[in-house]
């Protein structure tokens, strides 16, 4: 079993297993319950952050020494689940529309994801029903789960059948992602990237100055380009004028950050302003989504040698799942997850979206990583995740003792003695508000920090699509 720990995921990146040392962390007791190493799993990926922020703001600033990162599981536990502490004037978003949800089939369950309307449409379409849970319900409850699943995908939408963890581990899909490592990292060779200047000043931005190009939606590629919008980068997020967009999502992960319109199959010139003069693109669309505009992480590097190219999906880029779109609540439903932590008469959920929230600031401590690799040694470099290879890394540590894991988790005995231990007694230490164009907003703050870091993003998030498509 491998352990769910900031050693492992440090390893993962590349990172010199010494500066682990540099971690300490603050254990709360009730943060993230479940049957499941959520806690230890979220307070890994945050500290691998954070400690990849620390090594690359160190590298930057000329210093000698690692700044030491702290890792809250109070902060941690609250970021992690950011979307429902959202208030936009007082109002909290809806998390998830009428027909996303576990339905009852002839053999077992289905989950469907239907929170765009596009998505919506195609999941009606593929079962031949008008839009009326009661209608779906009772159509469904006739139904095979794996009968459902292959319909509404090969309609374009979003359903999956509920699985153990056994029969995704015997499943073609979940034998090519378990033979994968937790972070995929390339080297192709070209280019030196754009040398970025010394670092001076107070907060300690390891990021600042450079230009990252976000192609992402929904929660892990937004939550890991603003992380590092956070850390100082200047992140320009694009988007197809033709795709829906949810208004509050984007605000929650749009701290920090601008947001602009390119219809990338008319107005390639324009994206090819933007590349020209990036340091890194972070995609979030299934592989091959974008391959047709010219945007496959070969073909970027080929146009912009030096590029930290960084690549996340839902199943994979590999095996037959690998086009298919999916979600942080589908891939729970596939690998097994669900059923653990269900009451043995319904499927049940993660008390947060932690494998998106995991996964995202995974991908940016690649890429912060890769940056820091860039200083010494150039290059083009390629990192790639998925929501499922982390779900992987979840179940693998759920028979390892990983309940008592915080004297395992990277910090080092001592530093965990020296923390003690709390009651997580619920967010407020860790919310903030500010006033933004959006209104009033209620937010989480962001849980990556270390010694003279940030600890609040810039700017408050700016309307969706209302900046103009070019760097600052």
């Amino acid at each position: 079993m491998t352990a769910v720990n900031t050693e492992f995921a440090w390893a993962a990146l590349g990172g010199d297993p010494a500066l682990t040392e540099r971690v300490s962390t603050v254990v709360r007791d009730g943060a993230l319950k479940a049957r499941l190493p959520v806690r230890e799993l979220a307070r890994a990926c945050v500290a691998t952050c954070a400690l990849a922020a620390a090594e690359l703001g160190a590298q930057r600033a000329e210093r000698a020494d690692v700044p030491g990162v702290r890792v809250d599981d109070g902060a941690v536990a609250t970021a992690f689940v950011s979307e429902r502490h959202l208030l936009v004037d007082g109002r909290a978003p809806v998390a998830f529309a009428p027909l996303s949800r576990f339905w009852r089939t002839a053999d077992g369950w289905v989950r469907t994801h239907a929170n765009y309307p596009h998505h919506r449409e195609r999941l009606l379409s593929a079962l031949k029903l008008p839009e009326d849970p009661a209608s779906v319900a009772a159509a469904l409850a006739e139904r095979s789960s794996r009968e459902v699943e292959d319909a509404v995908y090969g309609a374009g939408g979003l359903a999956v059948a509920l699985r153990t963890p056994g029969e995704w581990a015997r499943h073609e899909q979940g034998v090519d992602i378990a033979a994968r490592p937790l972070v995929e990292r390339q080297r192709p060779g070209g280019g030196r990237g754009r040398p970025p200047a010394p670092l001076s000043g107070s907060p300690l931005l390891p990021a600042a100055g450079l230009r990252v190009l976000d192609l992402t939606r929904v929660i892990a590629g937004p939550v890991a380009t603003r992380t590092l919008a956070l850390l100082g980068a200047d992140v320009l997020r694009i988007d197809s004028p033709q795709l829906p967009e949810l208004v509050d999502q984007h605000t929650d992960t749009g701290f920090g950050k601008r947001s602009a319109k390119v219809d990338l199959g008319t107005d390639g010139r324009t994206f090819e302003e933007l590349l020209a003069a990036a340091d890194v693109v972070v995609t979030g669309y299934r592989p091959g989504a974008l391959d047709r505009f010219g945007l496959s992480p070969e073909a970027l590097a080929e146009r912009r040698p030096g590029l930290v190219v960084a690549q996340l999906s839902a199943w994979g880029a590999y095996g037959p799942w690998a086009e298919r779109r999916g979600f942080d609540s589908l891939v729970q439903v596939a690998t097994g997850i669900a059923a653990i932590e269900g009451s043995g008469q319904e499927p049940g959920a993660l008390p947060a979206q932690a494998l998106d929230h995991g996964t995202g600031y995974l991908l940016a401590a690649a890429v912060l990583r890769s940056l820091t690799e860039q200083l010494t040694d150039g290059g083009t470099r390629f990192v790639r995740l998925a929501l499922a290879r982390t779900a992987g890394w979840l179940l693998d540590g759920r028979a390892a003792g990983e309940a008592g894991n915080a004297a395992h988790d990277g910090a080092g005995a001592a530093a965990y003695d020296e923390a003690g231990a709390a009651a997580y007694d619920g967010p407020d230490a860790w919310l903030a508000e500010r006033d933004s164009e959006l209104g009033r907003l209620r937010y989480a703050l962001p849980p990556v920090s270390f010694a003279g870091g940030p600890v609040d993003w810039a700017r408050p998030p700016r309307p969706w699509g209302t900046d103009r498509a070019r760097w600052a």
